[in-house]
C-alpha cells in the first residue's frame, strides 16, 4: 500500500515532468495558434487550387498526391530550424510507405500534360513546368512559422495512413496548408514587430531620478504613448 506521503511525493514528481513531454506542434512558435483549419477539396475546388483546369477524378487524385508531396519536401527543405517538427524524417517516411502511389501519381499527372498539351515533348515540358510552379508556390518567408506548422501536422498523418490512402490525406490536409502561406501570427499576444511594437521610456541617466521617471521625460513618453498621467 502506498502511503499518503508517498502518492504527494509521486504527485509531486508527475507535476514537475509534465512540462518535459512532448508538446503539440503549435506550441513550437505560438501559445495560441491561427486558425489553419479548411475544408477538405472536392474534385471541383481541387481542380482550381492544385491549378488542373478539366483533370478527371483520377488526375485530380494524382494531383493532389503530387501537391502534398511538393509541399511537404518544402518543409523539409525550409523547416530545419525547429528540428523538432521532424519535418525531413517525416517527409522521407512518408516517400518509402507510399512510393507506389506517388510513382502512380506521376504517371498519371504526365498522362494530364500529354492529354491537354500535346504528345511527347511539348506534354513533358508542360509539365515540367507544373513541377516547377507548385515547388515555387509552398516555398514562403513570412508566413514560414504557420507553413511548417501545418506541414508538420499533415506530415504526421501521411506517414501513419495506410498505403494507397495518400490522396486522401492530401485531400484533408492541403487546404490548410495553402491556407498557411498567408502570414498569421500569434491570435492572443499578437507578434512583437509584426502585429504590435514594443515601447519603452527613455533610460537615459537624465530621466531619472531617485528611481523615477522626471516630469519631462514622463510627458515625451505619454505624447509617444497616447496615455495620460493623473
Amino acid at each position: 500500500m502506498v502511503s499518503p506521503m508517498m502518492r504527494r511525493a509521486l504527485a509531486g514528481l508527475a507535476f514537475v515532468a509534465l512540462p518535459l513531454l512532448p508538446q503539440p506542434a503549435a506550441a513550437q512558435f505560438f501559445w495560441s495558434p491561427p486558425d489553419l483549419s479548411a475544408p477538405a477539396l472536392n474534385d471541383t475546388t481541387a481542380a482550381t487550387a492544385l491549378g488542373l483546369p478539366g483533370a478527371t477524378s483520377a488526375e485530380i487524385r494524382a494531383g493532389l498526391v503530387w501537391n502534398l508531396r511538393a509541399a511537404l519536401n518544402v518543409a523539409a527543405l525550409q523547416c530545419q530550424f525547429e528540428p523538432t517538427l521532424l519535418a525531413i524524417s517525416n517527409y522521407n517516411a512518408m516517400i518509402a510507405h507510399h512510393d507506389a502511389e506517388l510513382d502512380a501519381a506521376q504517371v498519371t499527372l504526365l498522362g494530364y500534360f500529354q492529354r491537354t498539351y500535346g504528345k511527347g515533348k511539348p506534354g513533358q515540358n508542360a509539365s515540367d513546368q507544373y513541377g516547377t510552379r507548385i515547388y515555387s508556390g509552398y516555398s514562403t518567408v513570412q508566413a514560414q512559422r504557420g507553413f511548417c506548422l501545418a506541414a508538420a501536422e499533415v506530415g504526421r498523418k501521411a506517414i501513419f495512413a495506410d498505403r494507397g490512402s495518400l490522396h486522401e490525406v492530401a485531400r484533408e490536409g492541403l487546404g490548410s496548408i495553402k491556407k498557411s502561406l498567408v502570414m498569421m501570427g500569434e491570435q492572443y499576444y499578437g507578434d512583437p514587430g509584426r502585429s504590435y511594437a514594443l515601447a519603452l521610456p527613455s533610460l537615459d541617466k537624465k530621466c531619472w531620478k531617485k528611481g523615477r521617471l522626471t516630469a519631462p521625460c514622463q510627458q515625451a513618453w505619454d505624447q509617444k504613448t497616447g496615455s495620460t498621467q493623473p
